[in-house]
């Protein structure tokens, strides 16, 4: 890949005026008798940050692309976030999922209005799918994070942590494909350099250790695919991206300090822990960050204020019933 054009604040910016009629600017509360904060995007509309890059994608389409439709591959949030959207914009959405979805997402992408199409559980097949679909009926394609709209789109969550809590010390962003770690960290850095955040500011990703290939892409700095039969096994369905996107593995080189990883007993014991002490429902892989701050302290930096994203609410009835 030749030199990437990073994402600048001022798309940011432009792209936080712009889903403002759509997105919601989310919560942000202290966890009690911790010094972490929780960015709760489960409070969107669709339950997940993945509106934000959709809709400032689908947002910037000419009016021929909204009339043909859009169609994106995605295991359930970002379905949600191009449904949501494409219906917002009267544009037809149609949605490649893995067989191996959870239903509760499957159903709420339906109820949205969009079409689904289901392929095998490997992050490849939905992408193969969608392009051979985009080709045979004029579809643009909505990337689920490889894009520079979906990134500046994504990145609005933290330009809303960085207002909420300027002298924020460390930020936490889940990471899978990219989209929401490469933004914040992106947004992060350059609110920094142009003093709008403290300069010492720290942004992190989390992931499974189950599904570690974008620690292991940033610790080799080489872009790393793990096999799907690898990647399924995290109970966080969101995460189960084979590897990072190009684009977003740009920005993560350049913009990002570090990535950590957890269990997946820690990742049920932070869910169990904003089930008891906040109103919050999360989904598993919106608690990778909560599970780094509480676990892993030990390996991030010193942080007196620390932002953890809990990236979605999306989560299985018969799973959060069993975590009560």
């Amino acid at each position: 890949m030749s030199q990437p054009t990073y994402v600048t604040l001022s798309e940011i910016q432009s792209a936080a005026a712009r889903i403002s009629g759509a997105a919601i600017r989310t919560p942000l509360t202290q966890l009690p008798g911790t010094s972490i904060w929780i960015k709760a995007e489960s409070a969107q509309p669709i339950g997940s940050f993945k509106l934000r890059g959709a809709y400032n994608t689908i947002a910037q389409l000419t009016p021929e692309q909204l009339r043909l439709g859009v169609i994106t591959y995605s295991s359930g949030n970002h379905a949600q976030g191009v449904a949501f959207a494409a219906r917002a914009l009267n544009s037809k959405a149609v949605i490649v999922m893995p067989d191996n979805a959870p239903q509760v997402k499957i159903d709420a992408t339906r109820a949205l209005g969009a079409e689904v199409v289901f392929v095998g559980p490997a992050s490849s097949a939905r992408k193969l799918k969608a392009e051979e679909l985009s080709a045979a009926h004029g579809y643009t394609i909505i990337p689920p994070y490889d894009h520079p709209h979906i990134i500046a789109g994504q990145a609005t969550c933290a330009l809303e942590i960085l207002q909420e809590l300027p002298d924020v010390d460390l930020i936490l962003s889940p990471v899978s494909g990219g989209g929401l770690l490469s933004g914040t960290a992106t947004c992060v850095k350059q609110a920094a350099a142009a003093g709008l955040a403290k300069p010492t500011v720290q942004v992190w990703g989390c992931e499974p250790e189950l599904a570690a290939d974008a620690k292991e892409s940033f610790d080799t700095k080489t872009l790393v695919e793990w096999p799907a039969a690898l990647t399924t096994r995290t109970i966080g369905d969101g995460l189960r991206t084979q590897s990072l996107g190009q684009l977003n593995f740009h920005h993560i080189l350049k913009f990002v300090d570090g990535i950590v990883t957890v269990t997946e007993d820690e990742i049920y014991a932070a869910m169990r822990r904003l089930l008891k002490d906040t109103d919050l429902v999360p989904e598993p892989s919106g608690a990778v960050t909560l599970a780094a701050a509480l676990f892993h302290a030990h390996q991030l930096p010193a942080a007196a204020k620390t932002a953890v994203i809990l990236s979605g609410g999306n989560i299985d009835p018969k799973l959060l019933e069993s975590l009560k």
